[in-house]
């Protein structure tokens, strides 16, 4: 059975990982806020998985502590690795890294321009990993669009608090598309990216993008709800000059395609939109 060492394990991604492979897998964890990287002992870790780090914070976190967690530990727990003979280092990255929401649909060979201290931290880890990489020492990058899955918070579960409990929305006839990706589809390229022992850049997303419309009338769906999205005259300009961050997620675009990910593995999600979306409201762990 195959060591892993994960970081972030109580997190969203995380437990999910853990329920889900925790019989093929012999898993064991490593906060940096509970231990202490000095003792940390890798020598019998087959495959290092650091899914801790430093989100997007709405409230603001400072470049200093974006670069401490983000990209210093990081570095320190992939040398570790690294010098205890681990084979493969597994990154949560994020599609941060290209940038903001734009017309254009980002690839795994798009060029990178992250704009925020979050993509900017996690692409300068990603530079930095890859200077460690040699044939002895892996290095596996994956970057996700937003992910969500039965006990998801943050963006997805405000919006499915909103449909749960207002049936008209000001969301009617939104034109824009946005790639997510269903948690049982992540951990399962994850799990792809380890038994193939793969390294490179690795795109994660379900193979449909949706709009806000879209994902309003699924979500009112599956909790069987009547919901009526109208469009206001003026809501899109204010939204934009009030909360020009709501508005960005709200109307404009981020969408990726991994074609050359799913060709490099093999890989087939096993998960439609519809059946990820369903399994989230559903209160059910992905089987």
């Amino acid at each position: 059975m195959k060591k892993l060492l994960l970081t972030g394990s109580k997190g969203f991604i995380g437990s999910s990982f853990v329920n889900k492979y925790k019989e093929k897998y012999n898993i064991k964890t490593f906060s940096f806020l509970k231990n202490n990287i000095n003792t940390l002992d890798c020598t019998d870790v087959d495959v290092v998985f650091h899914l801790s780090a430093l989100v997007h914070q709405m409230s603001g976190a400072s470049t200093e502590e974006y670069e401490r967690v983000n990209v210093n530990q990081t570095l320190e727990l992939a040398k570790k690795a690294k010098e205890s003979g681990v084979k493969q280092f597994v990154f949560m990255s994020t599609v941060k890294v290209y940038g903001e929401e734009s017309d254009d649909v980002y690839t795994e060979e798009s060029n990178c321009s992250p704009e925020d201290e979050y993509g900017k931290s996690k692409f300068k880890a990603e530079h930095e990993l890859q200077k460690l990489e040699d044939e002895n020492f892996k290095v596996s990058i994956i970057r996700t669009p937003i992910v969500y899955g039965y006990g998801v918070k943050a963006n997805i579960k405000s919006l499915v608090n909103l449909v749960n409990k207002i049936p008209l929305l000001p969301f009617g006839e939104i034109d824009n598309k946005r790639s997510l990706v269903y948690i049982g589809n992540l951990c399962h390229l994850a799990d792809e990216v380890i038994i193939q022992k793969q390294s490179g850049i690795f795109l994660c997303a379900d193979d449909e993008p949706l709009s806000t419309s879209q994902l309003c009338k699924l979500i009112a769906k599956n909790l069987n709800k009547k919901i009526y999205l109208i469009k206001i005259p003026f809501f899109e300009t204010l939204l934009k000059v009030l909360k020009p961050s709501f508005h960005k997620r709200l109307y404009r675009s981020l969408e990726v395609d991994n074609r050359i990910t799913k060709e490099k593995l093999s890989l087939k999600n096993p998960y439609s939109v519809e059946e990820g979306i369903a399994l989230m409201l559903n209160g059910e762990c992905y089987k």
